[in-house]
């Protein structure tokens, strides 16, 4: 049996242990490498890299992508997608879905990872049936969770409704780690048993459950795993590609994967994990096994934007309050899985409570757009009293949010006019508008100076 390695060192593996913060030229020199290990697919846009690409590096996450699939020629792109908040933080009209969705595949993704933090499907629809008239490979993910509404019968009806959806593959989407040997065996073998459709698994080795986790889902029947380049893995991370692909071909399996291209990739990022670890931006405390998580089930992006955000408000020592307060919130709000966007929504609003000292004392527009109904269904029932306590006499919203919502894609190419040259950015624009006109006029002023520079070098 083949087993498929997604290699996520460009996208999660970054995003869980340096909060996305690699930019383009610190890897543009082994894409080439990469295109030649023979992975099933190179995980490299989505989730947190559009926001940061924008934000903090400098980049334009189109241009990204682009260059990217000059040089990566032989082996499938991957991205993360939110569903209906695609990589923003609230929900999108349907027209601005399906134009991102074009312009993802467009651009060069031929694997788009859907999924929905509350596992509400209405809210993925848009996302899968634009990807397969793009002919993209609509990969829907399960966000998995446990709690008491979460059960093995109700992941396989779930299954079975996005397979009627017309996804053309699967994933299980583990991003606390929390997923035991045993959990995973059974759901992969309850999925396979229910479906036709290729499975993947995702998880990330924060709580040390993740190796053989990953065993047991390829013994169970899973056609695919999520892995990392060994500098770049553990902790809250995934584990190590070499690892696995040692141990699965030990096993009698077959990856594709070439070993000595492996090393080749080891050899090139090395340095740079030394080089964030001597700067800081690499915490040793997100590369540690963390148990603890199996009672909090925080994911890696997420513990590591708390310790970033406590550390920025001084408030460091006080993480392990905020870790006991996070399970509390996300029973008040249902059980929501925690990925984004639930994950910072839970975690911000658990990192006040503790702050402020009185809980929903303050909360946020997130939190209160959450409890009118704004991301959908939640999993369980919510606390009432914190319903009261935010929303007061006004009446949760229980349809599908995004039918509410007016056209937004022309609307906003009219608003920042001649600021966007192309569709690309105004989508920039409409997920991030604030965040992208610093970033266009930044843009344009470093143009204008090279351009003043070349003349003068001229003359």
């Amino acid at each position: 049996m083949k087993i498929q390695i997604t290699e996520t060192v460009l996208r999660d593996a970054g995003q869980s242990l340096i909060a996305t913060r690699l930019p383009y030229d610190k890897f543009e020199g082994v894409l080439e490498t990469l295109d030649k290990a023979g992975y099933y697919s190179l995980e490299c846009w989505g989730g947190a890299t559009f926001d940061t690409c924008l934000r903090y590096l400098d980049e334009d996450p189109w241009v990204r992508l682009r260059e990217i699939r000059k040089r990566v020629k032989r082996t499938k792109l991957q991205m993360l997608l939110r569903g209906q908040n695609l990589l923003g933080y609230k929900h999108y009209p349907d027209d601005v879905v399906r134009k991102f969705v074009e312009l993802s595949v467009k651009n060069g993704i031929d694997v788009i990872r859907i999924f929905d933090a509350l596992n509400d499907l209405r809210n993925i629809e848009t996302c899968v049936s634009e990807t397969i008239k793009h002919k993209g490979d609509a990969q829907v993910a399960i966000s998995y969770t446990s709690s008491p509404v979460h059960t093995l019968e109700n992941y396989v009806q779930l299954i079975k409704k996005i397979e009627e959806m017309g996804a053309t593959s699967l994933c299980i989407k583990d991003m606390a780690g929390i997923m035991s040997p045993k959990e995973c065996y059974d759901l992969v073998k309850a999925i396979k048993e229910n479906s036709s459709l290729p499975l993947h698994v995702h998880t990330h080795s924060t709580t040390g459950l993740a190796y053989m986790t990953y065993l047991k889902a390829v013994e169970a029947g899973a056609e695919g795993i999520d892995t990392a380049i060994s500098p770049f893995s553990g902790g809250t991370s995934q584990p190590a590609t070499e690892t696995l692909v040692y141990t699965l071909e030990q096993m009698g399996y077959s990856t594709s994967v070439d070993t000595s291209v492996l090393s080749d990739i080891n050899d090139y990022f090395a340095p740079l994990a030394e080089e964030y670890l001597e700067s800081g931006l690499l915490d040793p405390r997100v590369l540690m096994t963390d148990a603890g998580i199996l009672k909090y089930q925080i994911p890696g992006g997420m513990l590591s934007n708390l310790i970033s955000q406590l550390k920025s408000a001084g408030a460091i020592d006080r993480l392990g309050e905020v870790l006991a307060e996070t399970p509390r919130v996300r029973e008040d709000m249902g059980y929501p899985p925690l990925v984004t966007p639930s994950s910072q929504i839970i975690g911000v609003q658990a990192a006040t409570n503790v702050l402020v000292g009185e809980r929903y004392k303050s909360v946020s527009k997130e939190i209160s757009a959450y409890l009118r109904g704004e991301y959908g269904t939640p999993p369980g029932k919510v606390n009432p009293e914190v319903i009261r306590k935010v929303l007061g006499e006004e009446k949760p919203h229980t349809g599908r949010f995004a039918d509410t919502l007016k056209d937004g894609f022309e609307a906003g190419k009219a608003e920042i006019g001649d600021k966007a040259r192309c569709d690309e950015d105004v989508l920039s624009y409409i997920i991030f508008p604030q965040v992208y006109e610093k970033f266009a006029a930044e843009r344009d002023e470093r143009e204008r100076n090279r351009v003043k520079y070349t003349i003068t070098k001229v003359k």
